[in-house]
């Protein structure tokens, strides 16, 4: 495998193993059959080019050719040469799959993951508290190197997850490369469970006024489940809040605009971009808002409706934002099903926050700078007390002193 320099910061699609594609938008826009489309016939490739190739193939190859998998990989080989770094094929299972994750039907190992272009490779980036993951001790920065002996970078990032994903109770190995180099490879057995899947977990620092609300996603769930984490510090005396968006990968893009609504005052939430260069304002808050001293910590893990959510927070100045540069994500994908029920996933909108600066490939840094101590870096992210945590302690420290 020819393995290229790792980045702090890499330029790749979020993905969730056991949740959702971690895209910033998720439309359907039902395709036309082949027979049916209508424009342009002139294309970006040479047909002509193609044709050959297959009829040579038609004519001389020995071997017995699968024309669902030759037309699936051609598909992949597309949306790789077309310059799309976020673009996608799901097959029909791996759609079918992929709603069924929408709908809360979760079974996995339970981590959350990255697709890191540089490696070609799957990164873990949190590892799931109390799931078959934890327990095998899976750790984040691993990448994902094969499944059950079948190679990583063959199968994709969906053809991994739909490989990790399964029935419940059913075994699968997760062979991982490890260390600063990924020099190591370790093996990992697991049995795959049902993920009870908690994407907002709220907690009072000490003996102290200040609630801390773990924000890992943004989904279908998490509106609910912040509003419940909010009531419940506020019941507990909270008067100040840390929003800790650290390795939180983005989400939909309902569930973002819902909460940050809650939190904002009146004005635009998000703007868009696209093709044509047409800009429009498509979320705005209303005037209610959680007007409460607040802290929001980011890291390079955190990524696009999570980016979105600090942005915000700065240009309304809730409060700083405090860590780490973030991942860099500022476009959308929209879903497009194809006719035989599979479906690609298309780059189509820039985003920006009520400010209109876009952050794709550069991230946000932070207001105030604090990289995570070197002694943590390597240790499972939920196991980190909050005594130890560098950065929890510079955001607690920060409004303490307000």
């Amino acid at each position: 495998m020819n393995m290229k320099k790792r980045v702090s910061i890499p330029i790749t699609i979020i993905i969730a193993l056991v949740c959702t594609v971690i895209t910033f938008q998720i439309t359907y826009v039902f395709c036309l059959s082949r027979g049916m489309m209508t424009g342009p016939q002139e294309t970006a490739y040479n047909q002509e080019k193609l044709a050959f190739v297959d009829n040579l193939y038609q004519k001389h190859f020995i071997g017995q050719m699968d024309e669902e998998a030759l037309t699936d990989m051609l598909i992949r080989g597309y949306l790789a040469g077309a310059g799309d770094k976020y673009a996608s094929y799901l097959t029909a299972d791996e759609c079918d799959a992929y709603i069924n994750n929408l709908e809360g039907n979760l079974v996995g190992v339970g981590v959350t993951v990255v697709y890191n272009a540089d490696y070609d490779l799957i990164e873990i980036i949190s590892v799931m508290p109390d799931t078959p993951a934890e327990k095998a001790g899976l750790l984040p920065g691993d990448l994902i190197y094969a499944i059950d002996g079948e190679s990583a970078a063959e199968l994709g990032y969906y053809g991994t997850v739909a490989a990790v994903r399964g029935d419940v109770g059913s075994e699968v190995t997760l062979t991982v490369l490890r260390g600063e180099h990924y020099e190591t490879t370790q093996d990992f057995s697991m049995t795959r469970a049902q993920i009870t899947e908690i994407t907002v977990s709220a907690r009072m620092y000490a003996e102290s006024d200040i609630g801390i609300v773990r924000i890992n996603e943004f989904n279908t769930a998490t509106v609910e489940q912040f509003d419940q984490a909010i009531d419940s510090l506020l019941s507990a005396g909270a008067k100040k809040l840390i929003f800790d968006l650290r390795y939180n990968p983005g989400g939909e893009l309902g569930s973002i605009t819902a909460i940050l609504d809650k939190i904002l005052p009146e004005g635009d939430i998000i703007k868009v971009t696209d093709k044509e260069g047409n800009q429009s304002t498509i979320a705005v808050s209303d005037a209610e808002e959680i007007d409460l001293p607040m802290a929001v910590l980011i890291n390079g893990s955190s990524a696009s409706a999570a980016e979105l959510f600090a942005a915000s927070i700065r240009d309304y100045e809730k409060g700083p934002l405090i860590g780490e540069t973030t991942f860099g994500k500022g476009t959308m994908q929209t879903l497009m099903p194809l006719p035989d029920g599979s479906a690609i996933s298309i780059s189509y909108r820039m985003f920006t926050s009520a400010a209109g600066v876009n952050y794709e490939g550069v991230g946000i840094e932070p207001d105030i700078a604090v990289p995570l101590d070197e002694a943590l870096q390597k240790k499972n992210f939920y196991k980190i007390t909050d005594q130890e945590d560098n950065q929890l302690q510079a955001a607690i420290q920060y409004l303490q002193d307000q």
